[in-house]
């Protein structure tokens, strides 16, 4: 399977897909992929896409990524693709977000694309088939030769004062097979999740999943908290001593100068409109901690990756630019990563992390 049929296929689907509902066209693109997934087609996809060079690798919390360039949580709801993703080429997949209990989300329709803007809003409420389902799945489903992290947050049903006992059980299934716990406190989609970014809430959450054993353990923080409210969360991942930071969420803010039409939808906004926030804050966290930073936001080509890598981030995660730029989206970044390490006197991704700073 060759480049050009590659994207010759996603320049012919790409109208048909654009043309139906957000929601709709994402479980068609699921449904393609797990139809390729163990197959040889999987197998010729990873000899086209899967970059190969140690130059790209990166050792973070313990685990050893093949390129810093992942899929973020959200595309992958429900652990079904973790090994066709790594044969387009990422270096690893995090999963969910998954909660105690399987939930629906919020009623359709809940996610839209701004096309004009390069973005996605979405107000999905975290549906998933749960902790259970997810476990069951990582545990009986085949290597998929790339780390494969693990988004848990809190059930809609669950009251704040009982959120860390919920996160335990939803660590407990997953425990097994995730090779890191990243802990969601910030979805904008889902009532009372972002309130838990307060430092009382927080403390109790992590408290009880480092006493459960839950390692390496790591917080989403939302791009819309006031820098206050981030250094005291980033106090609390040292006195955890937490194995990283993910920055960031989608945000509830809309900039100026967002043209589609769907930018008065609610809901959590992401792509390109909050890639350099996003790159802020990603500076703002690694300057303030020691802690590996995982940066989300805007990512859609080698240069945007790079800016989040040099301005602290050892890895980088991606996916509003997967629906814009195709299969082919994470094979063109890295290769291009390594010309950037070469233009900047870099051996290896790991020299580049935090240059800016």
């Amino acid at each position: 399977m060759g480049d050009a049929v590659i994207r010759s296929a996603y320049r012919a689907a790409g109208p048909v897909l654009f043309s139906l509902p957000a929601e709709t066209a994402h479980r068609l693109v699921h449904r393609g992929l797990r139809a390729v997934q163990h197959t040889p087609a999987e197998d010729a996809l990873r000899r086209r896409l899967a970059v190969d060079d140690d130059r790209l690798r990166v050792e973070a919390f313990g685990e050893s990524f093949p390129n810093p360039v992942g899929v973020a949580a959200g595309f992958d709801k429900n652990a079904e693709l973790p090994a066709v993703l790594g044969a387009l080429g990422f270096g690893h997949v995090e999963v969910g977000g998954v909660t105690a209990r399987a939930q629906p989300g919020n009623p359709r329709p809940r996610m839209f694309r701004l096309v004009e803007d390069r973005a996605i809003v979405n107000r999905m409420g975290l549906n998933n088939e749960g902790a259970d389902a997810v476990g069951e799945r990582l545990r009986i489903g085949p290597n998929p030769g790339i780390p494969v992290g693990v988004n848990v947050a809190l059930s809609e049903a669950t009251d704040a004062d009982d959120a860390p006992e919920d996160y335990r059980y939803t660590y407990e299934q997953v425990a097994d097979s995730a090779d890191y716990l990243a802990v969601n406190v910030s979805c904008p989609n889902s009532e009372g999740m972002r309130e838990l970014q307060n430092r009382d809430s927080l403390e109790a959450i992590l408290g009880e999943l480092v006493d459960a054993g839950a390692a390496p353990l790591l917080v989403k923080l939302s791009p819309d908290l006031p820098e206050p409210a981030i250094e005291d969360a980033l106090a609390v991942v040292d006195d955890f001593d937490l194995d990283g930071v993910i920055a960031t969420n989608t945000t509830t803010d809309r900039p100026e100068g967002l043209r589609s039409p769907n930018r008065a939808e609610k809901g959590g906004l992401s792509g390109a409109p909050i890639e350099d926030r996003a790159t802020e804050m990603v500076r703002f966290v690694a300057e303030r901690t020691d802690a590996p930073v995982v940066g989300v936001g805007g990512v859609s080509d080698a240069a945007g990756a790079y800016a989040k890598i040099r301005a602290g981030a050892s890895l980088v995660q991606l996916y509003t630019g997967l629906v814009y730029e195709g299969p082919t989206l994470a094979r063109d970044i890295n290769e291009e990563l390594l010309e950037l390490l070469d233009r900047d006197g870099f051996d290896r991704i790991k020299d580049a992390v935090g240059a800016d700073l």
